[in-house]
C-alpha cells in the first residue's frame, strides 16, 4: 500500500505505473547492475550560471501556483497544467516520525496504513475505492510529513476530493483491523531489516541524533509497533489529522475558480483542531531541536552480523533546510560524489578500494545531515577506506575546488529540478514537500536562485564548517560468514493442511455503492501518433513532439539481452552494456562523462532478458549532444582493459550482495526451477562465469549483437521533427550492418505436473520472499487482453485485488502481494510475489493457492470485470501524461511489431474484453496444483516449508 521515505528526496522521481508489456519484454530480467555511469555535472565556460538560468528556467516553477487558506486553516495549492486531461490530488499532513519518541516509534507510519481501512461513512477498504475510480493512488510517511496522493482523469477530481475529505476526519480505527495491519507493518519492517545498509544506517543515525526523533527509523521498530493500542493511534489521528495541519495540492487540467469552489464545498465544513489540542507528539520542540549529548567517539560503530559485503557509513550533522548554507552543501555533494569525475569516485572507486560511493544531503524542518555510504571492494579494509575518504575530503578543503567543478554541479542541480518535474504528480510532490518541510511552496525557486550564486569559496567554507572529523559519526558493517542452503528442492505433491477458507469474493456492488458520484465517461485523449521513419541500415525511429516542457525523453531498445549469454560466460551481455560509456575511439570515459554532464544530460544502458534498454533525457537544446554520445558509444565503443577490470570487480561485489537478498535469491531459484538448463532464461551470472569473460568476448558480443537493424529509438519532447530526423540520419546513418541478425529459438516448456517446492535458506534474515508461478503466455497470445483484466482482479493491486483483499488486508500476512502475466516476445511467465514474516509464509502460500483454485473453478463476476476494465483504462490514460511512460509505450509497441495506433487503441481492446473471455482465461491459465513455489528466507522455513 505505502512506502515511507527514510530520506528527504530533494527531487522526487516520477511515480511510474507498471506497464505490463514493458516489464514483459525484459521478462524476469536480470537485475541491472548498479550504474557505473552516474550522470555527471559539468559546464564549459561559455555556459555561465546566468545563461544557464535563462536556458533552463525561463520562468519559475511556481509562477502560476495559487495559495488559498480556508477559514478552517486548510492550505490549498493549485497549479493548472493543461497538457493532458489528468489531475493529481495530494493531501500532506504536517506529522511524521519527527513527532515521535522511543516507545511510540512508527505510530505515524502505522496511522498512515490505517487511513486506508475505511471511514464511518464508507466502511470499506479505500484501496478498492481508489482502484474502482481508476486512481493511481498511494501514500508515504517521512520525517516531517505524511502524504496521500492520487492521479486520475480530470472528470474524477471531485470524487478524489470527497474521499480525502472523508478520511481526514471520519476514519475508523477498529481493534481487529489494527491488529491485522500491525502484522503488515511488521512484515514491511522485516523487509528493511533484511538489508545490512538499513541496519547500519539505523545504528549510525541513533548515535547522530540521540535526543531527537530524526535518530529514530521512520517506519518504527517491531517492538514498538507490537505494543500500539487503538487509543494511541486514535489520539495521533485526532491531534494531527485536521484541515489546519494539512496542505491540499492539486496540479493538472482543471479551472482554478471551479476547483476552489468544490474544495470549499467538500473541505470547508471540516472543523479545525481545538486550541491546545495538538502537542508535539513526543518531546518538546526546543528539546527536539537540540542535538543533545553526542554519542560520537573516535571509534566507529561496528556491526558484525550476517551479510554479504563490507560497508562504511559516515554521517555529518547539517543545518535545517531554511539555512543559507544548504545550496552550497548540495553543490559540494555533487562535486564530491556525482559521477566518474567526482572527487570521491576518483579516490575510492577508481583506486579499487570501493565498489560504489553514494551520498545525499538531507535538509529537513529542524535539522539535516550529510550521509556517505561506501561499499568496499573485494577484500578491502574498512579502516583504510575510511582513512582515504577523510584524506580526500581534507584535500578538497585544503586545495579548494575549481570554477569548472562548481559550474558543473550547478548545471546538474538545475537540470535535475526541471527533468524531475515533467509530470504533474512530481510537480505536486515538489510543492507539497516544500510547503510542509519549510513552510513555503516557493522554496525550490529560492533554492535555485541561491544555487546560481554559489562560488568555489562557498564550497570550501561549508566543508570546513560541517565536514570536520570531530562532527562525524562513522559506522562499519563487517559481515559474518554465511552460506545459502536449499531445502525440499525436488517436486513434492503433498499439500499444506492450513485451516484456511477464503471468504466470498469481494462484493464489488459494495465498492460501487461507496464511490462518490462521478461521470464515468472518460475524457478523450488526443489521438496524436508518433512519426516513424527508418534508415537504410534498418534503424527504426519514432518521434513525438511535445512542447509542454523544454525537455526531451529518449527510450531505446537493442536486441542484445542476456538471452544471448553463453552458458559458461553468463553476464557477458551485461558487461557490454555497462561498459559502452567507458570509452570510444575518440573519447575516454571521463570525457564522455564530462560532455554529458556539462548539460545535465543522462544516458544509461540496462540489460534485460530480451533486450538492452536505453534511457536518456536532456534539456531540449541539448538533444544534439545526447544523440552524438549515443551514436558514438553504440558504434565506436572501445572497451578499455582497465575499465573492464574495474567493472568486473564491481560486478562481483554486486553479485555477492544480491545473493544475500531473499528477493534476488527467490527470483533466481524460481526462474531456474521453471526453465531447464540450456533454455535462454535459465542462465544467471556466477562468480565463475564473470571471471571467464575476456575483453575479446566483450568486443565480439558487441560486434555481433549491436546492430542498427535490431535497434529502435523513441523520442518524445520539445523538438522540430525535420531537424531531429536530419540529426539522427547524420549521426546514425553510417552505422554499418552485415549479415543477418542473430536469432534464438525458445524451446517449449511445460508447466509442472504437480507442486514443486524449493526453499533457499538465508540464515538470520527477518523477512521471507515467495515467488509462485509457471510458464505463461507471450505478448501475441489471443488471450493477452483477457489475461490483463484477469490479473487486475487476481493480484494487480495489493489492496483491491482478490489476493490483496484476503492475504494482505484481511489476514495481514503480507506487506505486499502481486500477480502478473509477464508476456514477452518469445515466452511468458505467470508470477505471484509476496513478502511475509517467516512464520506466516506457509499460511500465505496456502491462502494464495486457495484463491487461485477459487477463481480457476468459479470464475469472477461481471462487476469485477467491469471495475477492472475501468481501472486499467483510467490508469493507462493517466500514464500517457508522463513523458517517460509515454516514450516507453511507443518504444515497446514498435519492438513488438504492433501498429502505431496501438498507443490509443489499447484501451478499446481492454474495453471489449468480456466476462466469458476472462473466465476462460482463468480456467486455462490458472493452475494452483501445478505450480512452482520458491520461498527464500531464514531457517525457520525448514520446519514450515510448503509441501
Amino acid at each position: 500500500m505505502d512506502k515511507f521515505y527514510s530520506k528527504f528526496y530533494k527531487y522526487p522521481l516520477p511515480l511510474l505505473l507498471l506497464s505490463l508489456w514493458l516489464v514483459a519484454v525484459f521478462l524476469l530480467s536480470d537485475r541491472p547492475a548498479h550504474s557505473q555511469h552516474p550522470v555527471i555535472s559539468t559546464n564549459k565556460e561559455k555556459y555561465q550560471s546566468t545563461l544557464l538560468a535563462k536556458r533552463i528556467m525561463p520562468s519559475t516553477l511556481t509562477e502560476n501556483v495559487r495559495k488559498t487558506v480556508l477559514e478552517n486553516g486548510l492550505t490549498i495549492l493549485t497549479k493548472e497544467v493543461h497538457t493532458a486531461p489528468v489531475v493529481t490530488v495530494q493531501v500532506w499532513y504536517k506529522v511524521g516520525s519527527r513527532n515521535e519518541e522511543p516507545g511510540v516509534n512508527g505510530i505515524a507510519h502505522q496511522l498512515e496504513h490505517m487511513m486506508f481501512k475505511g471511514t464511518l461513512n464508507r466502511p470499506i477498504q479505500f484501496g478498492r475505492l481508489f482502484s474502482a475510480l481508476g486512481s493511481d493512488s498511494n501514500a508515504f510517511t517521512s520525517y516531517d510529513q505524511t502524504a496521500y496522493y492520487g492521479t486520475v482523469e480530470r472528470n474524477k477530481l471531485k470524487a478524489l476530493l470527497v474521499l480525502e475529505a472523508d478520511r481526514m476526519r471520519n476514519s475508523q480505527i477498529e481493534p481487529e483491523q489494527l491488529a491485522s495491519e500491525k502484522r503488515v507493518v511488521i512484515s514491511e519492517l522485516q523487509g528493511y531489516e533484511n538489508s545490512p545498509e538499513y541496519r547500519l544506517n539505523r545504528a549510525v543515525m541513533q548515535a547522530v541524533f540521540p535526543n531527537h526523533a530524526y535518530g529514530l527509523p521512520v517506519g518504527g521498530t517491531k517492538a514498538d509497533v507490537e505494543k500500539f493500542e487503538v487509543e494511541q493511534v486514535e489520539k495521533y489521528y485526532r491531534n494531527f489529522y485536521s484541515p489546519d495541519n494539512a496542505v491540499l495540492v492539486i496540479v493538472g487540467d482543471f479551472q482554478t475558480a471551479n476547483a476552489l469552489e468544490t474544495i470549499k464545498e467538500v473541505f470547508g465544513k471540516l472543523p479545525r483542531q481545538e486550541a491546545g489540542g495538538r502537542g508535539q507528539g513526543s518531546r518538546g520542540a526546543e528539546e527536539q531541536r537540540s542535538r543533545g549529548e553526542s554519542l560520537y567517539s573516535s571509534s566507529p560503530i561496528v556491526l558484525r552480523e550476517p551479510g554479504a559485503g563490507r560497508l562504511l557509513q559516515v554521517v555529518y550533522p547539517l543545518p535545517d533546510a531554511n539555512q543559507p548554507d544548504v545550496p552550497a552543501l548540495d553543490v559540494m555533494d555533487y562535486i564530491l560524489t556525482e559521477g566518474r569525475n567526482s572527487r570521491l569516485y576518483q579516490a575510492l572507486v577508481e583506486s579499487g578500494l570501493a565498489s560504489e560511493v553514494t551520498a545525499s544531503v538531507t535538509s529537513l524542518r529542524e535539522s539535516g545531515w550529510y550521509e556517505l555510504l561506501v561499499t568496499a571492494g573485494a577484500k578491502q579494509d574498512l579502516k583504510k577506506i575510511d582513512s582515504m575518504l577523510s584524506s580526500a575530503i581534507a584535500n578538497v578543503a585544503e586545495k579548494g575546488v575549481t570554477s569548472e567543478e562548481v559550474e558543473r554541479a550547478k548545471t546538474q542541480l538545475a537540470a535535475d529540478v526541471i527533468l524531475s518535474n515533467r509530470d504533474i504528480t512530481s510537480q505536486a510532490m515538489r510543492l507539497g514537500t516544500d510547503e510542509t518541510t519549510v513552510g513555503d511552496y516557493r522554496y525550490t525557486d529560492r533554492y535555485l536562485a541561491a544555487v546560481r550564486l554559489v562560488k568555489p569559496t562557498d564550497v570550501v567554507a561549508v566543508i570546513n564548517k560541517y565536514l570536520t572529523k570531530e562532527a562525524r559519526t562513522v559506522g562499519f558493517f563487517e559481515p559474518t560468514q554465511k552460506r545459502i542452503t536449499e531445502v525440499a528442492d525436488k517436486p513434492d505433491s503433498a499439500q499444506t493442511t492450513e485451516n484456511f477458507s477464503p471468504g466470498a469474493p469481494v462484493l464489488f456492488s459494495e465498492v460501487i455503492k461507496y464511490l462518490p458520484p462521478v461521470d464515468l465517461a472518460t475524457d478523450a485523449i488526443a489521438q496524436v501518433l508518433p512519426q516513424e521513419f527508418k534508415l537504410t541500415n534498418g534503424l527504426r525511429i519514432l518521434l513525438l513532439p511535445d512542447r509542454s516542457t523544454p525537455t526531451v525523453t529518449l527510450s531505446g531498445y537493442i536486441q542484445a539481452g542476456t538471452e544471448f549469454d553463453p552458458e559458461n560466460k553468463a553476464g557477458l551481455a551485461d558487461f557490454v552494456a555497462d561498459n559502452l560509456l567507458n570509452g570510444t575511439k575518440s573519447k575516454d570515459v571521463l570525457t564522455i562523462a564530462k560532455v554529458l554532464g556539462e548539460r545535465g544530460a543522462s544516458l544509461n544502458f540496462q540489460t534485460y532478458r530480451e533486450g538492452v534498454h536505453i534511457e536518456g533525457d536532456s534539456l531540449a537544446d541539448d538533444l544534439p549532444i545526447l544523440l552524438e554520445i549515443l551514436a558514438d558509444v553504440v558504434k565506436n565503443s572501445s572497451f578499455p582493459s582497465k575499465e573492464l577490470e574495474l567493472h568486473r570487480q564491481q560486478t562481483l561485489t554486486d553479485l555477492q550482495q544480491e545473493l544475500d537478498e531473499p528477493s534476488e535469491v527467490a527470483r533466481r531459484v524460481f526462474v531456474q526451477s521453471i526453465y531447464p538448463k540450456k533454455h535462454p532464461l535459465h542462465t544467471f551470472p556466477t562468480e565463475e562465469s564473470l571471471q571467464q569473460i575476456q575483453r575479446q568476448d566483450v568486443i565480439d558480443f558487441k560486434t555481433k549483437h549491436y546492430r542498427p537493424d535490431t535497434t529502435v529509438l523513441a523520442l518524445v519532447g520539445d523538438f522540430d521533427l525535420d531537424k531531429v530526423r536530419s540529426l539522427i540520419k547524420n549521426k546514425f546513418g553510417d552505422w554499418e550492418v552485415s549479415g543477418q541478425a542473430p536469432t534464438l529459438k525458445y524451446p517449449p516448456v511445460a508447466i509442472p505436473e504437480k507442486i514443486v517446492s524449493v526453499n533457499p535458506v538465508l540464515p538470520d534474515k527477518a523477512q521471507a520472499v515467495t515467488y509462485m508461478g509457471y510458464t505463461g503466455i507471450n505478448r501475441y497470445d489471443p488471450r493477452f487482453h483477457a489475461a490483463f483484466v484477469l490479473n487486475q482482479i487476481l493480484g494487480g493491486d495489493t489492496l483491491s485485488s482478490r489476493l490483496g483483499a484476503e492475504v494482505r488486508d484481511r489476514q495481514g500476512l503480507s506487506y505486499g502481494i502481486y500477480s502478473s502475466f509477464q508476456a514477452g516476445k518469445n515466452v511468458g511467465t505467470f508470477l505471484i510475489e509476496m513478502q511475509t514474516s517467516p512464520e506466516d509464509s506457509s499460511k500465505a502460500i496456502a491462502s494464495t493457492r486457495k484463491i487461485l483454485q477459487q477463481i480457476h473453478q468459479q470464475g469472477v463476476t461481471a462487476l469485477e470485470v467491469e471495475t477492472a476494465k475501468r481501472t486499467l483504462i483510467s490508469n493507462y490514460n493517466v500514464s500517457l501524461a508522463n513523458p517517460e511512460e509515454l516514450t516507453d509505450r511507443i518504444l515497446m509497441n514498435e519492438v513488438y511489431g504492433l501498429d502505431k495506433v496501438e498507443l490509443h487503441s489499447f484501451t478499446d481492446k481492454i474495453q471489449t474484453v468480456t466476462l466469458a473471455q476472462v473466465n476462460q482465461a482463468a480456467r486455462e491459465l490458472l493452475h494452483p496444483d501445478q505450480i512452482v513455489v520458491v520461498t527464500a528466507g531464514p531457517s525457520v522455513l525448514v520446519e514450515k516449508s510448503i509441501r
